[in-house]
């Protein structure tokens, strides 16, 4: 399966709520962390309320973002098939992909690591190191341990700008207030999250000249959406 429907809760849930109602707010957000243009058009692809909120993987993402037929490296030859599910994609302004991924509380983002059998975690490693020397060239970190979900994306952020040159952007949403979640209330906290993630990993603070961004959204905005 490439498709995958989401669940109803936390970040994805409030994902689905902002695309599809609230398109303004996650519109400033986006143009607030730098990833999208002040007035640069936005096309929203997933998850879309009239496609059941799906979510798409591997070849179902590529062809959503009309990538196929464009792209010099294979995805199968850099990482294994079942790689991300991401929680959001759309077009900007003319034929940018912007993959998103959300978080609704700070330990979503502390993932376990790859749970792959040995021909594919070889074939993840091989992809995670040529990542993390373009990003982060002094870094020895495994990227496979912990943080593993947060180093996939940046790898795929790798695969469709460096070795495909496609300008794609990648954006972690962070939602404050997700009560429920028992969420950092502030962007402060998940800016701290962020550089511990770093840290640990050996990436620089900011890595918004590779185009990956960090965008926030506050969840109280979107609970009384009907």
């Amino acid at each position: 399966m490439s498709k995958i429907k989401s669940e109803t809760l936390g970040s994805q849930r409030l994902l689905q709520i902002a695309v599809n109602k609230r398109p303004e707010l996650i519109r400033s957000a986006l143009c607030k962390s730098g990833a999208l243009k002040k007035r640069e058009s936005i096309e929203w692809l997933s998850p879309l309320k009239a496609d059941r909120y799906v979510e798409y993987r591997d070849r179902a993402a590529q062809k959503s973002l009309g990538l196929d037929g464009n792209l010099k490296v294979p995805l199968s030859e850099f990482w294994p098939s079942r790689g991300a599910v991401w929680d959001g994609l759309a077009i900007a302004g003319d034929n940018r992909p912007i993959l998103l991924e959300a978080k609704a509380h700070i330990p979503e983002a502390a993932s376990p690591g790859s749970k792959a059998g040995p021909s594919s975690l070889e074939h993840i490693r091989r992809s995670l190191t040529a990542t993390r020397r373009h990003l982060a060239p002094r870094s020895n970190a495994d990227w496979t341990g912990t943080f593993y979900q947060y180093a996939n994306r940046l790898a795929y952020q790798y695969y469709l700008r460096v070795l495909n040159g496609i300008d794609s952007s990648l954006v972690f949403v962070n939602f404050t207030n997700a009560v429920d979640m028992d969420g950092p209330s502030t962007e402060h906290e998940w800016r701290g999250a962020t550089r511990l993630i770093h840290a640990v990993m050996g990436l620089p603070d900011d890595l918004s000249r590779f185009s990956v961004f960090h965008a926030y959204i506050d969840a109280r905005q979107l609970l009384d959406v009907k």
